[in-house]
C-alpha cells in the first residue's frame, strides 16, 4: 500500500515526532510505500533517525509560528487540504498525526485516518471529516463512540526492546520531555519536589533532559535554590546512554496522550514514578509493581515514594524487572504493527 504520514512539524523533537518515525520505519519495513508530509520545518534535520528510503516532504519550508497570521487562520488549511488532494491521487492510505490539520478536500479512493495523540477533552468536528479514527487507550473508547462510527485502539510500541538495563548501582535519576512555555512535563514541579529531599541525598543527581522556551526559567529556579545536583542537557538522537546512566525514571506531566518515554524507560528496565493524571502512565504503570503512580499534585507523597526507591536497590531493580516484562508483553512492535495491519486490511469493510 502506498501510505502518507502527516505531522506538523517532523523537526522538533518530541513523542509525536517519535511515533511517526517508528510508524515509518515500520510500515516500510513490512513491505508499504511510505511517504512523510510535514507541515513545517522548523529546524534543519529530522529530529529521530528514520530509514534513508522514504522521503520526507515539506509543505513549507518554515516554522508554523512564521506561517501563521489572519489568512492562515480563516482560510490556509482549507487551501492546504485542497493542494494535499490534488498532489497526492495516488495514495491509498493518509495519517493525520497530531496536527490541527483536516481533510476538508477528499480523494474518493484515499482513506483517511486521524492518530489522536492526546485525551478526550472536548469533541472536535474536525475529526468528522476523517473516516477512521485511532486512539491510543481503551480508557475513552466510550466518550469517543459517541461522535464517531469507527474508533479503533492502537497503542504506541517501542521499535526495539533492549539488551541492555540499568545495573540499578548510579545514583541518577532521568526525566525527559520537551520544556515548552505551559510546562505541559511539570518540570517546574519537579523541582518543587527534588527541594523536598536533596538535601538528604546530596551524592544523588537529577538530569533533565530537553529543550524549549521553559528552559530558561527552570534554569533560575535552580539557581535560586541552590540545587547543584540538577543537571540540565538538550534532546540527543543518541538516548539510550542516558537510560542506561539512571536507575529511576521520573514524569511529572500535567497531562498526556500515551508517553512514549515511559515505554522507552521500561525497556532499559528502570521503576517508573508518574502522577497519575486521566491518560497515559497508568496504560503503562502497574502501582506498587513496576512503579508508583502518584496522586495528581501531591507532591509530598510522590517524594515520599522517590525517597523509597532511591533507599533500596533491590526494589528498583524488582519493579524495573516488572516494567520490562509489561512492554515486551503489551508495546512490543511485532504486537501493535499486528493492530495497524489488521486494520488496514479491514479498511473498505467499515
Amino acid at each position: 500500500m502506498k501510505i502518507m504520514l502527516l505531522i506538523g512539524d517532523i523537526t522538533t523533537g518530541g513523542g509525536a515526532e517519535r511515533v511517526v518515525v517508528n510508524l515509518a520505519n515500520a510500515l516500510k519495513e513490512a513491505g508499504h510505500e511510505i511517504h512523510i508530509l510535514s507541515f513545517y520545518k522548523k529546524n534543519k534535520t529530522i529530529a529521530y533517525n528514520l530509514n534513508e528510503n522514504i522521503r520526507v516532504n515539506f509543505l513549507h519550508q518554515k516554522s508554523q509560528k512564521q506561517v501563521k497570521n489572519i489568512f492562515f487562520k480563516l482560510y490556509y488549511k482549507h487551501y492546504e487540504s485542497y493542494i494535499l488532494k490534488q498532489k497526492y491521487k495516488n495514495i491509498d492510505i493518509m495519517i493525520y498525526n497530531n496536527c490541527s490539520h483536516f481533510p476538508f478536500f477528499k480523494n474518493k479512493n484515499t482513506k483517511y485516518i486521524n492518530l489522536i495523540h492526546l485525551n478526550f477533552k472536548k469533541y472536535k468536528k474536525r475529526n468528522n471529516f476523517f473516516d477512521h479514527l485511532v486512539i491510543l487507550s481503551d480508557k475513552q473508547i466510550d466518550k469517543w463512540k459517541k461522535y464517531h462510527k469507527n474508533i479503533h485502539v492502537i497503542p504506541n510500541f517501542i521499535p526495539f526492546i533492549s539488551q541492555k538495563e540499568s545495573n540499578y548501582k548510579q545514583k541518577n535519576i532521568l526525566s525527559i520531555g520537551r520544556m515548552v512555555c505551559n510546562d505541559e512535563k511539570g518540570f517546574l514541579r519537579l523541582i518543587e519536589i527534588w527541594k523536598l529531599i536533596h538535601k538528604k541525598y546530596q551524592d544523588w543527581t537529577l538530569t533533565l533532559v530537553g529543550e524549549g522556551e521553559l528552559k530558561y526559567l527552570i534554569q533560575e529556579k535552580i539557581k535560586e535554590n541552590h540545587l547543584k545536583n540538577i543537571i540540565l542537557k538538550p534532546f540527543t538522537k543518541e538516548i539510550e546512554q542516558e537510560y542506561l546512566n539512571a536507575s529511576i525514571y521520573l514524569m511529572c506531566s500535567y497531562y498526556e496522550g500515551f508517553p512514549m518515554v515511559l515505554i522507552e524507560a521500561s525497556s532499559y528496565a528502570l521503576p517508573l514514578l508518574a502522577f497519575d493524571i486521566h491518560t497515559g502512565p497508568k496504560d503503562i504503570i502497574e502501582d506498587q509493581k513496576s512503579g508508583f503512580l502518584i496522586q495528581d499534585g501531591n507532591l509530598k507523597d510522590f517524594a515520599q515514594k522517590l525517597c523509597i526507591l532511591m533507599d533500596n536497590e533491590n526494589l528498583r531493580k524488582t519493579m524495573g524487572k516488572k516494567a520490562k516484562e509489561k512492554i515486551k508483553k503489551e508495546f512490543s512492535k511485532e504486537v501493535i504493527m499486528q493492530k495497524w495491519e489488521k486494520l488496514f486490511t479491514n479498511l473498505n469493510t467499515f
